[in-house]
């Protein structure tokens, strides 16, 4: 056996592509007896047990450490060994506090999203049935070897990936592994070597589904060697990626460590230079670092994002990673699954052609809701068309509360359901008893089930099957009146394009003729042989004997909301692309519905195979991938790369999907987004967020909360960053002049924690501002403060420095106390930050525009705030506490005076920006 001299595992090989003898040539194997036990003990040592290897993951101090390697936690750090070394405890414990919360979330965050390869390794913990030594066994699956001879029937999940050698109606679900979303059959035909995965029918691969049939093959791939042992890889090596908005964080955070640092060297230098004093200095220092800290960020954040979580899983999208909420806000390019995402995953029957009408069906997935419309109602050919699709036919429809679903195909399902809504009882089954049946396979291509007529008491035989492989049996076709006709078939398969090109999947149906030369119809005369006896049931016994009843043309529906929400994420100027494993006809006409494809898209290369990706020179496919807007039969290693592609672009990319195969591109992606009802529990575990009801209107619908969220971090920010940085200026400017403190240390942190906490916080709950998703996302490389913001936030810096000074240094000049003053430098900060919030409210429209009581959590944190203030002001162990002191009458107007001024000034400044220049 060739062996791969790296891993001592067999060496890759087409395996499709060569004949079943070449395989068992190739694995030194026996077709009929397998291995012996012998051989198979000293493979399973010499490759290793058949399972998908751990990640290395360097344990949980690791991931601990990770948590505390952000900017801002270091300056938080900070913060609090100098709260500690200034003797206030307690504001330290509540600084340290913040910094251990935000680690312990990020710690189980992480350890969460890592259960991912943990799940993706559970989905072979299966058992097989080997031959071995000529005598059929079950062992674990990680037992299996390569060589093993495994037989698989209807209910077994695949134990690793096998080259079939016998195939009898094997039909395996590989939705999980490629997207493909209806059972495929398989056979042992043999294949071109470069047959992409999805198309490999003479292939079963591990942690797939049987549905249908039986069939046996040789093991080629155990472990990390099988298909999904190379999404497992693909799962392992994307890189988990910080969101826009913890990098804009980094960034800021890094500046602001570099400023404070810089300002409060200067003023400890300053100070020197002045003989100021080395410990007053170093003390000043000290506080306008203090006072320069915002230190409610962090928690504002974590705040605003649970709030956000809260209100997306009101709209049934539930966040796994608190820092999904606002990467939704700045997603630019949305890539998602097709089946149950964009569609409902329920095949639906749309149209039935008969050689007189064409009828349409109303009505949307399982539950047979709907009607049979555009034709004769009596057509015996409808009828026999229907009878067909419901008798030959091995599903079931099954209702549990409000909800349908099929138990079996899901083709066959939608036949079901058609004939429900057509009026068919639903005792039909039992009412024409099967006698026997020739199943479908890949190379018959049709089903034939013989039964009993209550009607005529004779046989009956009802078939469906592909178009081309079933009218080649029949001689005629059934009219509308229930005469035969001869068979035009340039007409059948004219009509069957035609559906077909509507991306609809066509499937003919016919009966046999009682006697050959007379028309069937339900009051047919009896004919034939007892129709309980046991006959032979044979294609033979079908050639030539068949009438063509009609066709069936179905497709698995767009969700009823998924085109307008597509259409909103346009409006909003996010760019949505399907990617699926479906075929490119399939995947156009459902992008077509959707509006995702412009006219004519097509020819511009807007619909992408794998094989075309594949083929794409590296230059060409950035460019190429950008272009497209569908993306059909692709790979996981492909949709990896797309995200990949895109991201190398500077956007904001989320993904959904529901299968295995999607978990890679999943983790890639800024944020994962799995189907909570039908995905996988890898999908779940790889993805940031899950979709309860696995809609796409719900993507929308959580951008929306997105942008909402991203709106308030901004609007907490701009409103924090003005007294942080006029709070440190007011320390420089006091030692560049060598005059007091206008406020201490203790009075800053006051401060910043009470209005962080009572007025600060509340921005989080301001409602989503009017068009918020009729503007475009915001650019990645946009910085989180523009230029107008940050004239904004200077501005309003330069008045607290200007008021704080002023009223310092007027009840100074009136004969007032140190402590009275401070009290009222400390008060004017407060009064300006509480203005200044109504105004932080929108960062574009004036106050009055948005209401002033819209937001009831503001209105209730200001009163909280003004409550502490005259708390700090006339109490008199708070006066003890931070130095303060009670407040004349005369000097709240000073302070309510500077408050106003602040609040016009910023008023001014937003109808300055509002005006074309």
């Amino acid at each position: 056996m060739p062996l791969d001299t790296g891993t001592g595992r067999p060496a890759p090989a087409a395996h499709h592509g060569l004949a079943a003898h070449e395989v068992v040539l190739l694995l030194e194997t026996d077709p009929r007896r397998g291995l012996s036990r012998e051989e198979a003990a000293l493979r399973q040592e010499r490759y290793g047990p058949n399972a998908l290897p751990a990640a290395a993951r360097g344990g949980w101090l690791r991931l601990v450490l990770r948590q505390f390697q952000h900017p801002l936690v270091h300056i938080l750090i900070a913060a609090g060994a100098i709260t500690a070394a200034l003797g206030e405890y307690v504001d330290s414990a509540v600084i340290f506090g913040v910094v251990l919360v935000n680690a312990l979330v990020g710690y189980l965050q992480e350890a969460k999203a890592e259960a991912a390869l943990d799940s993706l390794r559970a989905m072979v913990h299966t058992t097989a049935r080997v031959v071995r030594g000529g005598r059929e066994e079950t062992v674990p699956s990680e037992e299996l070897v390569p060589g093993d001879l495994v037989r698989v029937e209807a209910g077994d999940k695949v134990p690793a990936d096998l080259r079939l050698l016998r195939s009898t109606g094997l039909h395996v679900d590989e939705s999980a592994l490629t997207g493909e979303s209806v059972p495929v059959a398989k056979d042992d035909a043999v294949l071109a070597p470069g047959t992409p995965v999805a198309d490999r029918l003479n292939m079963v691969h591990s942690g797939t589904l049987v549905t249908a049939g039986d069939g046996s093959g040789i093991v080629v791939a155990t472990g990390p060697e099988t298909e999904l042992g190379e999404i497992h890889r693909l799962v392992g090596a994307a890189a988990t990626l910080a969101t826009p908005l913890t990098l804009k964080l980094a960034a800021f955070s890094r500046v602001l460590t570099v400023v404070i640092i810089g300002l409060a060297a200067l003023t400890f230098a300053v100070g020197v230079a002045r003989d100021q004093g080395v410990v007053d200095t170093f003390t000043a220092a000290v506080a306008l670092a203090v006072g320069a800290i915002p230190e409610g960020l962090p928690a504002a954040v974590t705040i605003t994002l649970a709030i956000g979580v809260g209100r997306m899983a009101k709209r049934r999208a539930l966040i796994r990673r608190l820092p999904a909420v606002e990467t939704l806000g700045s997603t630019t390019d949305i890539c998602s699954d097709k089946t149950g995402t964009l569609t409902e995953n329920q095949m639906t029957v749309r149209k039935i052609w008969t050689p007189d009408a064409l009828y349409e069906v109303t009505g949307s997935g399982y539950a047979p809701d709907g009607a049979v419309r555009g034709g004769p109602a009596d057509s015996v050919a409808l009828h026999w068309t229907l009878l067909a699709g419901a008798c030959c036919n091995d599903a079931a429809l099954r209702h549990e509360g409000d909800r349908w679903s099929v138990l079996g195909d899901p083709t066959e399902g939608a036949l079901l359901v058609a004939a429900r809504k057509a009026g068919l009882p639903d005792s039909v089954r039992d009412d024409h008893p099967r006698l026997a049946a020739i199943p479908f396979s890949s190379d018959r291509r049709y089903m034939a089930t013989l039964h009993h007529d209550p009607v005529t008491g004779g046989q009956l035989v009802l078939a469906k099957g592909a178009v081309e492989e079933l009218s080649a049996l029949c001689t005629g076709r059934l009219g509308a009146d229930g005469t035969v006709r001869p068979l035009d078939r340039d007409a059948l398969l004219a009509a069957a394009e035609a559906l077909a090109a509507a991306g609809l999947r066509v499937l003919a149906t016919a009966v046999r003729l009682p006697d050959p030369a007379g028309a069937v119809a339900p009051d047919a005369p009896a004919t034939g042989p007892d129709p309980r006896s046991a006959v032979p049931f044979d294609d033979d016994r079908l050639t030539g004997r068949l009438v063509l009843t009609g066709l069936q043309a179905m497709l698995d529906p767009p969700r009823a909301a998924a085109a307008a929400a597509v259409r909103a994420c346009h409006s909003a100027g996010i760019t949505v692309r399907m990617i699926t494993g479906d075929h490119a006809a399939t995947a156009r006409s459902i992008a077509g519905g959707l509006d995702l494809l412009p006219t004519g898209a097509a020819e511009d290369g807007r619909v992408l195979t794998g094989r075309d990706l594949a083929a794409l020179p590296a230059d060409a496919y950035p460019d190429a991938v950008d272009r497209a807007r569908v993306y059909a039969r692709v790979s996981p290693e492909q949709k990896l790369r797309l995200v990949e592609a895109l991201q190398d672009r500077g956007r904001v990319v989320a993904m959904t999907g529901d299968g295995v195969n999607d978990a890679p591109a999943l983790r890639q992606a800024d944020i994962g987004v799995a189907m909570g009802l039908g995905g996988t529990e890898v999908a779940k575990d790889a993805a940031d967020m899950v979709l309860t009801d696995d809609d796409f209107a719900t993507i929308e619908s959580a951008v929306e909360e997105g942008r909402g969220v991203f709106d308030n971090l901004t609007k907490f920010v701009v409103w924090t960053l003005p007294t942080n940085m006029g709070e440190g200026l007011v320390i420089l400017v006091a030692i560049l002049l060598g005059a007091t403190l206008p406020i201490l240390p203790t009075q800053i942190l006051w401060i910043n924690m009470t209005t962080a906490v009572a007025l600060g916080l509340m921005l989080a709950f301001e409602p989503k501002e009017p068009g918020i998703m009729t503007r475009a996302p915001r650019d990645p490389a946009r910085p989180l403060l523009t230029g107008t913001l940050i004239v904004r936030v200077l501005l309003v810096s330069a008045l607290l420095v200007a008021g704080s000074w002023w009223v310092f240094s007027w009840e100074q000049g009136m004969g007032s106390g140190l402590a009275e003053s401070r009290t009222a430098a400390v008060n004017l900060f407060v009064a300006v930050e509480l203005v200044y919030l109504f105004s932080c409210r929108s960062l574009t429209r004036p106050v009055w525009r948005i209401g002033w009581f819209s937001n009831p959590w503001v209105v209730g944190g200001v009163l909280a705030q003004v409550a502490g203030q005259l708390a700090l002001t006339y109490l008199p162990v708070m006066n003890r506490l931070f130095h303060t002191a009670p407040l004349g009458a005369d000097s709240w107007l000073r302070i309510a005076g500077v408050a106003v001024l602040t609040s016009a000034a910023v008023a001014a400044h937003k109808y300055l920006q509002r005006q074309p220049m």
